[in-house]
């Protein structure tokens, strides 16, 4: 099978991510006619259709979703050791770091992981430029990031029942207990309705609420954890959270452990083969694994 180029590996990403043939050719300057003969010689080297043509612009098949997550991530590659090469050049030494670092996290992890350990990477490299881009845990997540080439790790809720993509590589950073937030000083919290959010890890909890009789069905629902904490901390319920998203607590609510039978969930990193090789991903995990030793 012949290799794809890069200039041909940049069409497929264009393509996707532009939606259609024509706004890809403007995004990278060249003519509609040129990026469908691009396309056209990708899909016979593949041997597989990649895109589905309509009069509206087209989209990847399956087999271009990944094609085009393949795509992203050998570009980035190609960015990466380029950086490395050029910074030990700079400097003669091959642990300076130099580029832009791509993180993926939901929300309480963007909040209170990443932070100290960012703050560590870029005082001991100052040429590393995170880029961190808040994911929802659902569907695909932060894992679903990293195998579409959009970010170099991401951190992720591990287990549950759920698979990594194919290929991808993980590992634990901690794992968090979950607990009983109620309003503050009320005499009977069980007997609030039972505040939730989509994204919560029901996986991790699902067999442990099963064995609680007193725990009712969720009746409101609201957009993320730090929703359900102000809705809570208002009087309006009470809610089951992560320690994560619990760091953001008041003196609204109050806090109630649930016990050695209690529900966790792991807190880990994932990644690609490739990136865990790279300096910078490798970096980011020895901070991150300090911050959370």
């Amino acid at each position: 099978m012949a290799e794809l180029l890069p200039q041909e590996l940049r069409i497929l990403v264009a393509v996707a991510e532009a939606g259609g043939f024509t706004a890809a050719a403007a995004v990278l300057g060249l003519t509609q006619s040129a990026v469908s003969h691009a396309v056209r010689g990708s899909e016979a080297k593949l041997g597989a259709v990649l895109f589905e043509r309509g009069r509206t612009g087209a989209s990847p098949t399956p087999a271009g979703e990944r094609a085009v997550g393949h795509a992203r991530r050998i570009l980035r590659l190609h960015e990466v050791m380029g950086a490395e090469a050029r910074g030990a050049g700079r400097a003669g030494d091959p642990a300076t770091l130099d580029g832009v670092l791509r993180i993926a996290a939901f929300r309480s992890a963007a909040l209170h992981l990443l932070p100290p350990a960012l703050e560590r990477l870029t005082a001991r490299h100052p040429g590393v430029r995170p880029e961190v881009r808040v994911v929802r845990e659902l569907g695909a997540g932060t894992a679903g990031e990293v195998a579409a080439g959009r970010a170099d790790l991401g951190i992720a809720t591990l287990g549950g029942g759920q698979d990594l993509p194919p290929g991808l590589l993980a590992g634990v950073l901690l794992e968090e207990a979950y607990a009983l937030v109620h309003p503050a000083g009320h005499p009977d919290p069980r007997a609030l309705p039972l505040l939730d959010w989509d994204e919560n890890c029901g996986s991790y909890t699902r067999a442990w609420w099963q064995e609680q009789d007193w725990i009712p069905r969720a009746t409101v629902k609201a957009e993320d954890d730090g929703m359900v904490l102000t809705m809570v901390g208002r009087g309006l319920g009470m809610a089951i959270l992560p320690e994560l998203s619990l760091r953001e607590a008041d003196g609204a609510v109050d806090i109630t452990g649930l016990g050695l039978a209690g529900p966790v969930r792991q807190v880990g990193y994932v990644t690609t083969p490739e990136s865990a090789a790279t300096l910078m991903v490798r970096a980011l995990i020895r901070e991150l694994r300090s911050a959370t030793a």
